[in-house]
Formats: C-alpha cells, structure tokens, sequence
C-alpha cells in the first residue's frame, strides 16, 4: 500500500503544467557521475517543431526533478516536451484517454490502472524489443516485464509499460548504537533475524515496534508485511496467483504468511506497548521507541519512506540505518523484494514520444534523478556513484542484489479487497481473530466480486 502515505506527504497542488525547456539545468554536461554517453544517439535526432506530453502524478518538488530530466533530452533533440502534473491524475487520465485526448506519455502510480486502459485498447503496445531490453537491463528483468505486460482488448498479453522510479519496501530500520551497546549483529537471513528478536526478549528488550494506524485506512501497514512474508516462504507464482486470486485468500499458503506476522505482531513479548499497541498506533508514530532512551524497541519494518516520519535531527546512517528483510537461508527462494513504483506507457503514439520513452530508459535518465534524491532505479546500467547519498545507493543495491521484484500486492488486487477488507482483516487478526477466520472473511469478500 503506498497511496496513503504519498497522501500524507504530498503539498497540495491540484494541477501543474512545465515545460522542461524553461527550467535551468542543474549538471553541466560532461561533468559528475553521469552517463552522458546515453544521450549521443539522441543528439542524432531532430524533433524541432515537436511537441511530447507528458502527464503524471509528480507535483512541487517532484515535478522539477523530472523537468530536469527531461531538459537535457529537449537539449539534445530540439523537442519540447510539457509535463503535466495532477493530485487527481488516477481520474483526469481516464477521462482523457477515454475522450481521445491523452498526453502521449502517462505515468502511472499503479500497474492495474495501466492494465485497464490497456484491456481498453487506450494504450500502445511497446513490442517484443521493448521487452527483452527490459529484460536484459533491469535486475530481476523478468518481474518488470511481466508487471508491464497487460491483456489487450482482444485479451491477447502484450508489453506495455516500461518502469521508471522505484520505491523500495523490504526494510529494517535500526539503531546501531543500540544494536553495537548489546553485541547484537544485522541478521542475514530469516532464521537469525527471529533469533535475534528472541536473544532481544531474553536481555530483556523488545525488538519490535509496530504500528497499524493510518486513519481509514488503518490495517495497511500489515499488507506490506504478509506481502513480504509471502515472497519469503513460497515462489513468486504462488504470489502472483495469489494477487489475481487464482490461489485463494484462505490457500494455507496465505494463512502461513498471516500466522507468521502473527508471530511478530501477537507476540506480547515482542512488540512495544504489547499487542493492543500493534491496531491503534499510528504508523506514523510507531518508529519513534527507536529514539527513545533507554530504547522502546530495537527494529522496525517499513519501506523507504519512513524516515519522514522519524525525529527532525536523526540522521540516516548515523543514528538509525536500515538492513534487508533477510529471506530464509532453508528456502531457495533467492533475494525477493517487494516494493512499487511509476510505470510511463504509450497513450498518444508519435516519434517524439517514442524517442522520450527511450530517453527515459537511459541510465542517463535516471542518474540526473538519483543525484537529486528521492529516486531509486533498478536499472543495472546506472552508476551508484550518483546516488545524492550513502542511504540511497545502499538502497540501490538491495534492488540491484533482488532475484524477485513483486509490486505491492494490496495495490494490484481490486480495491474492495487491497483496500478494503485486506485492511481490516489485518486489524481483525490483531485484534484476536485467527488467520484461517480473517482470511475466510477476505475471501468472501473477493467471491462477492464475481
């Protein structure tokens, strides 16, 4: 689940309109850590007198890093591309494709909206080519192909979307003081990850702080944790199946991933302020024991964003760092990782919009907004050094290092039940109810569907 929290982060600004061209280039080209060789195939190119549109979710400070982005493919093409951004995005560009006035470039938050206009004949397909650079050029290449492959409208699968941004969600947040004042060591793998919890319970501490809260839309911060935990204990098709519900909710497979965050998050002697903190704490608030002195719990699981959330002095690295979620060393599951990201797809086809797509694919592209923060990318070709810190490159390498990339699972089923009942059984489980009876409930609720 992602969308709450891009809410509660997100300024208020209901519609932006750029031109990349107006805006003042922050790298002088030839200089840093960039890849600038990506752009010479484009500097072949004369696009003067076209004009690409683009539309997204990206606003305020988002916004600019992408038109500066986008200014040095402007630069090298004679092109001009115009970025539209909107707090309403999901809706506007429904309406828009629907209507025949889509921009050439949408940006997707969420593969299901895109696989939607696809099965609506409003998006263009991007071919076999498009797929195997993907393949070729991505860690865990296959998993981006698959979440930007769609059913068309004669329900024929064909590659859509190419991702661009990526949000990382499997992480453990830390205090390494603590964890070096109590010769506690980072686990590598799930087995050592529960034995530290317990060598924790057993000195004494509590290794866990957990927090459901989030207004309407409490429950989701547990998704993300069966959603790992699903990644860890079975295959990626019995996940995949399990988001389509061709395994169904209450598959014991499902119900093991549940008893498992149960073990975390009803386990009185794990979790600060005991079990009936875990459905009325606020996400937001619930890293803050991490801080405390002497510390209310020593780990947290939350994806990359929480540091929002965290005290305004504590600095990444230094007084709280993050490790991977370690996946099981007795299952050859590999190094899953579950997160979310954009996905640009073709809605008004043209030869600039092509070329930009491509642009957009360079390693180029996405080191201009590495170097500016907020960006992760998947793409092997991409320097590391151009991460705008030490926190970001390491969460680069944790996609890089990722056999499996699976987009959030709550996001891809259908909104009655990824964000609805999910939610609730989530807080139901926690609350008392076992995983076989919140998991009968889910689904129902999806047989109500059909």
């Amino acid at each position: 689940m992602i969308k709450s929290y891009k809410k509660t982060l997100a300024v208020a600004i209901a519609a932006s309109v750029f031109s990349a061209g107006a805006m003042a280039q922050p790298f002088t080209k030839g200089e840093g850590p960039f890849t600038w060789n990506s752009l010479s195939s484009f500097e072949n190119m004369n696009l003067s007198g076209q004009t690409i549109t683009v539309s997204g979710p990206w606003l305020g400070e988002e916004a600019g890093f992408f038109n500066d982005v986008l200014s040095y493919f402007e630069e090298a093409t004679g092109a001009r591309v115009q970025y539209a951004g909107s707090d309403s995005f999901e809706q506007q560009i429904v309406i828009d494709a629907q209507a025949g006035s889509p921009p050439n470039i949408a940006v997707f938050p969420q593969p299901g909206l895109a696989a939607d206009l696809a099965a609506q004949g409003l998006l263009t397909p991007l071919g076999d080519s498009a797929a195997d650079f993907i393949r070729r050029n991505f860690a865990a290449g296959q998993s981006w192909v698959d979440l930007g492959t769609y059913a068309d409208r004669a329900g024929n699968d064909q590659f859509y979307g190419v991702f661009y941004r990526t949000d990382l969600k499997s992480l453990v947040w830390y205090s390494p003081d603590n964890f070096a004042d109590n010769g506690y060591e980072v686990p590598n793998s799930m087995e050592e990850l529960i034995a530290l919890s317990d060598r924790m319970v057993a000195d004494g501490n509590t290794p866990w702080c957990i927090g459901l809260g989030s207004g309407a839309a409490t429950g989701w911060p547990a998704t993300d944790w069966v959603e790992d935990f699903m990644l860890r204990l079975h295959t990626p098709d019995v996940y995949d199946g399990w988001v389509d519900n061709s395994i169904k909710f209450n598959d014991p497979r499902v119900i093991e991933a549940i008893e498992l965050f149960g073990k975390f998050a009803k386990n009185p002697d794990y979790v600060a302020g005991g079990v009936a903190a875990v459905g009325t704490t606020d996400f937001r608030d619930s890293p803050r024991p991490l801080f405390d002195v002497p510390a209310g719990c020593y780990m947290h699981r939350q994806a990359s964003f929480i540091p929002a959330f965290f005290p305004e002095d504590a600095v990444v690295g230094e007084d709280v760092d993050f490790f991977y979620l370690p996946s099981y060393a007795s299952k050859d599951l590999g190094n899953p990782v579950l997160g979310a990201g954009t996905v640009l797809a073709l809605t008004r086809d043209s030869q600039g919009a092509r070329a930009l797509l491509s642009f957009l694919q360079t390693p180029l592209a996405h080191e201009l907004w590495m170097a500016r923060g907020n960006f992760l990318s998947a793409h092997l070709g991409v320097n590391l050094d151009a991460y705008a810190n030490d926190s970001l490159r390491r969460q680069g390498e944790i996609l890089l290092d990722a056999t499996t990339f699976r987009f959030d699972a709550s996001d891809l089923m259908p909104g009655a039940i990824g964000a609805g009942s999910f939610w609730t059984g989530m807080v139901d489980f926690v609350g008392g109810a076992s995983a076989q009876q919140v998991a009968n409930a889910i689904q129902r609720s999806w047989d109500q569907l059909n």
